[in-house]
Formats: C-alpha cells, sequence, structure tokens
C-alpha cells in the first residue's frame, strides 16, 4: 500500500514538471520572438556587393559626362548604392546626381543629388530607398552618375582598373566601354526562411516536446529507468545537500580573505582594466568601445575557466563523502559549476556598469544574451564532468587542464579583433564553442540586434551534445571512482 502510494505521489510530481516544461517552453517561444524583432525575419544579404579598391579616377565629371555601371546582385531587398569619390584635392562646385535604373525597361529606383563643392577625397555617397526594393534579385540595373560642373570643379567618381568584371558588370563613359569596375557597392537584406515560418517551427517543436515527454510518461509508468526523470527527482531529493555544498563551495573560495565575495565583482573589473591598458595603448586595436567589448570576454571566459577548474576536482576533493555517504556522484560537479554561476552572477554587475559608463546602448535584444550565457553554463557542466572524471584516473588532467586553459584563451577573441585571424586561422574560430557563445552575447549587447534564428540552434546544440557525451563519459566510469580515490 505504502509503495502504491509513492509511485502515485512521484506520478504527481511528474505531471507539475511536464507541466512547467510546457509552460516554460511556451513563455521562450513568445519572449524569444518579440525579443528578436526583425532579425528573426531578415538578415544583411549574402549578396552584399563590397566596394573595390580605388586605383584611378574615372572620368571628370563635368557637365554631358555620364558614367554608368550596369550589374546584378543577389539581394532580396536592395537598400543602397554607394560611390567611392576623388576630388583632384581641389574645391570643386557644381551638384552630382546618382542613380539606379533597372535595365529592363529604364525606371529609376533610387536618386539622390549632391553638392560637389561638399564632397571629399575618398568619400564614399550613397543613395537610398525609403523602402527596401524587392523584385531585384538578379536582375540587371545601371548605376549612373552624372553633374552639372565645369572642368577644373568637377569630381570624379573613381574606379578599380585591374578589376575583373563579370558577366553582367560593364563599365561605360558616354555610352564607350571602359576596362574595370567602378568603385561601388550595393547593401540590403534577404528574408530568414526559418523566420517566416517561426510559428510552424514552434508548433513543431512544441509536438515533439510532447511526444518526448510522453515517452518518459510510458516509460515510468512501466517500471522501467529514465535517466532523466531520476536525475530530477534526485535534484529534488538532495536539493538540500546540494545548497549547503554549493554555498559551502562559495564561502571557501573566499575563506579569510578580506574583501570575501567582492572579489567576484573586483577580479573581472581589475583583469579588464589591466587587458585594457595593454591593448589599448601598447598593442592597438579598432575595436569600438573595447573597453565593453573586453569586459564581456573577460567575465564569460573566466566562469567557463573557474567552472571547468572547480568540477574538475570535485569528485577527487569531496573522497571523505564520497567513500562514506551515498548521493548521485554526478551531483559533486552540478554543485561546483552551480557556486561558479553565483560567482558569475556577481560579474555581471561589473559588465553592466562597464557597458553603461562606456556608453552602450541597451536594446530589447540585450536579454537574448541571457540564453548564450546558459549555453556556457551548460557547456561547462558537461566539459567539467568529463574533466572530473579525466582526473580521477590520471591525476594529471589537472596540469593538462592549466596548459589547455591557456592555449583556449589564446585562440578565443577574449581581448583581440577576430579580424586578425585569418586563413586557417579562421578555422579554429569555427570549431571552438566559445567563440560562438562570446561572439553572438557581443552582438545582442554591443550591436543591439539578434544573430539569425540558426545561431541559437546551432549553440543549444554544442551545449547540449557536449553535456550529453560528459554525462555518459562520468556514468559509464562512475562505478570505479571508489577504486582510485
Amino acid at each position: 500500500m505504502a509503495g502504491k502510494q509513492i509511485k502515485e505521489n512521484s506520478f504527481v510530481d511528474l505531471k507539475k514538471i511536464f507541466l512547467g516544461v510546457f509552460a516554460a517552453y511556451a513563455l521562450l517561444i513568445v519572449c524569444f520572438y518579440f525579443l528578436t524583432g526583425e532579425q528573426l525575419h531578415l538578415r544583411e544579404s549574402r549578396g552584399n556587393l563590397t566596394m573595390p579598391a580605388a586605383d584611378a579616377a574615372a572620368a571628370e565629371l563635368t557637365q554631358g559626362v555620364t558614367v554608368e555601371q550596369s550589374f546584378c546582385a543577389e539581394i532580396q531587398r536592395l537598400e543602397s548604392v554607394s560611390v567611392q569619390w576623388g576630388t583632384y584635392y581641389r574645391p570643386n562646385a557644381g551638384t552630382v546626381t546618382m542613380e539606379l535604373v533597372r535595365q529592363t525597361d529604364g525606371t529609376v529606383l533610387m536618386q539622390e543629388s549632391f553638392d560637389a563643392g561638399s564632397i571629399s577625397e575618398g568619400q564614399a555617397l550613397t543613395v537610398s530607398s525609403e523602402e527596401p526594393i524587392e523584385g531585384l534579385y538578379n536582375v540587371p540595373l545601371v548605376l549612373r552618375v552624372f553633374a552639372d560642373s565645369q572642368p577644373g570643379s568637377a569630381a570624379a567618381p573613381l574606379m578599380n582598373t585591374t578589376q575583373e568584371q563579370e558577366n553582367s558588370f560593364n563599365l561605360s563613359i558616354n555610352g564607350e566601354p571602359n576596362t574595370g569596375m567602378l568603385c561601388f557597392s550595393a547593401s540590403g537584406t534577404d528574408y530568414i526562411w526559418t523566420g517566416l515560418h517561426y510559428w510552424e517551427f514552434a508548433a513543431v517543436g512544441f509536438v515533439l516536446l510532447a511526444l518526448l515527454l510522453g515517452v518518459i510518461w510510458y516509460r515510468q509508468k512501466k517500471g522501467k529507468h529514465s535517466y532523466l526523470v531520476n536525475a530530477v527527482i534526485a535534484m529534488q531529493k538532495y536539493r538540500f545537500l546540494i545548497r549547503q555544498l554549493v554555498s559551502r563551495d562559495f564561502k571557501t573560495k573566499y575563506k579569510r580573505s578580506v574583501l570575501g565575495m567582492f572579489w567576484s565583482f573586483l577580479n573581472p573589473l581589475l583583469t579588464m582594466l589591466v587587458q585594457y591598458f595593454v591593448f589599448s595603448t601598447i598593442f592597438k586595436n579598432d575595436v569600438p568601445n573595447f573597453a565593453a567589448y573586453l569586459i564581456i570576454g573577460t567575465v564569460m571566459f573566466n566562469f567557463f575557466t573557474e567552472a571547468c577548474g572547480m568540477a574538475l576536482s570535485s569528485i577527487v576533493g569531496n573522497a571523505s563523502l564520497i567513500t562514506k555517504v551515498y548521493m548521485p556522484k554526478y551531483i559533486y560537479p552540478l554543485t561546483r559549476v552551480m557556486s561558479s554561476v553565483v560567482n558569475l552572477v556577481i560579474s555581471l554587475i561589473p559588465m553592466l556598469i562597464v557597458c553603461v559608463i562606456t556608453g552602450v546602448q541597451f536594446q530589447k535584444s540585450a536579454v537574448l544574451a541571457i540564453y548564450f550565457f546558459a549555453c556556457v553554463i551548460v557547456f561547462s557542466l558537461g566539459f567539467g564532468m568529463l574533466l572530473s572524471a579525466s582526473m580521477v584516473f590520471f591525476r594529471d588532467t589537472q596540469f593538462l587542464w592549466g596548459v589547455l586553459t591557456m592555449i583556449w584563451m589564446y585562440v578565443t577573441p577574449v581581448f583581440y579583433p577576430e579580424t586578425i585571424l585569418t586563413g586557417n586561422f579562421k578555422i579554429v574560430l569555427q570549431v571552438n564553442p566559445l567563440y560562438h557563445f562570446l561572439k553572438n552575447t557581443r552582438i545582442c549587447i554591443l550591436n543591439g540586434i539578434s544573430p539569425e534564428p540558426i545561431v541559437y540552434i546551432q549553440c543549444m546544440l554544442i551545449a547540449l551534445a557536449t553535456l550529453v557525451v560528459g554525462a555518459l563519459v562520468f556514468h559509464k566510469s562512475q562505478d570505479r571512482f571508489v577504486l582510485y580515490l
């Protein structure tokens, strides 16, 4: 009778957990939709045309001279076209006109005039549309520039004489073909297919979640073990002990320290100040708002190294408890990571202060940075479980981890811009999980926009894959821990 009552209570708890999961899923889906804004549906076009380097003037744009550049762009929503100008380093006069024309019917799509006297050497003038123009994907277009200036006081559009012209790219001056290409660029946005079908994907996700929970429910009803359910039950059963271990680990870190937990606030700030002095004065860089850029990287990377470093010794360091008291062993690395999460939350305060002081304009997308911090936490837990299991059998893991941490720091753009890495080094960034978490956190906070929807899925898969691998390795080896402690 008592066993039946326990079983019924477990199913009641399971119902509450499942209802909580569904409610959390619905809340996250709605919040994500409103926080991402138009970045959910649109992205910077991958067909944007970049401006070639100038090495000559196309022609002095006097009255009666017309320069035309034909081209096609794989841009779904064309927004603007820019042209680079030269002034012959003299004061000019007159009016310069730029217009974009559809080649097939001669329709003027964009047009704007500029004062030639206000143009500076190397300046790029931009003609744009109030609303993005659709229907121009791979459509032949003509960029036409002309002026009413007099000889000796006329500006000149710049060109690149060595640029190889593609089939649809042709430069002409007064109707005569010319070699090279005008120094121009075209930019716009493309639709994101996944974003356009966001609610359909959300519905599919809801169905898949329901199927997963249904399978778990069925297995539990049949008396079959479910590691996920057992982990949740264990978390509830040992929640008091978990709180005590987290509190112990956090307090031990600052034991007999004068400033105590204030170091969690001070440490990222001092690290940022030192690195800021070195890399903004001794080693120059062109990163906008470098202080905010730096402290975001410092806070995230410091958390990762601290969480993994503490999880690494979680089994060996609790040998006396493990050999005397029964408790699921994965709780030990979990509590170490949780204590680092407490430290992370405190570290976010100086990060926000630096961002405010340096003039970061917070947008609603900044809230999405929490998602990438959550991915780092999950990733750190999975990696920490791997390290803790390895440490039991191979004590040199702690020394190898110190070397790996140093290497990992230098291959992650914490204090340098990723643009300095070229060629094969870019591959290192692409396979570096921390790079993706850090890059997208900065996009949300510093750029004030949301990354593409696919990025959220990629980061989640990286974090979950690491957690699953770490949990499996830990589970397979945990029964032999007592033999090596």
